[in-house]
């Protein structure tokens, strides 16, 4: 699934927050949570994830360099299992949303092949950062 358009949902007091409806099917089986640089998580579905990690960790040539060791540690020491709930909620690991400054509300937006979510105020700020198209 290509995942596009930009979602705002609320994050209850659990820290549950609801998938958008046409993105759940990509989640049946599961996905990965982790924090970005830019201060966004990144939800990333279980194959999605295993090629992002592949892709990173293989550029390292399988060296266990210190280089490598440090990648493999920068993308995959915070990274958490997600699951869908009956009504199509994930759970946010209390220590991502401590991290990403989550309330109760946030804004998903569709990244290719995984979804960032954004506490809408940082959010806002990106947009105005990013160039606009001509």
């Amino acid at each position: 699934m290509y995942f596009f358009g930009t979602f705002e949902h609320s994050i209850d007091e659990r820290g549950r927050l609801a998938i958008p409806a046409r993105y759940r099917r990509a989640f049946v089986d599961g996905g990965v949570l982790r924090p970005s640089p830019d201060g966004a998580l990144e939800l990333y579905t279980q194959q999605s994830f295993d090629s992002e990690a592949t892709r990173r960790l293989e550029s390292g040539n399988g060296n266990r360099e210190r280089s490598s060791r440090r990648t493999r540690r920068s993308f995959l020491h915070d990274a958490y299992s997600v699951e869908l709930d009956k009504q199509g909620r994930i759970l946010i690991p209390q220590i991502l949303r401590e991290n990403g400054s989550f309330e109760n509300r946030c804004t998903l937006v569709g990244c290719g092949d995984y979804v960032e979510i954004w506490d809408p105020i940082l959010w806002e700020n990106e947009l105005t950062s990013m160039p606009q198209d001509e």
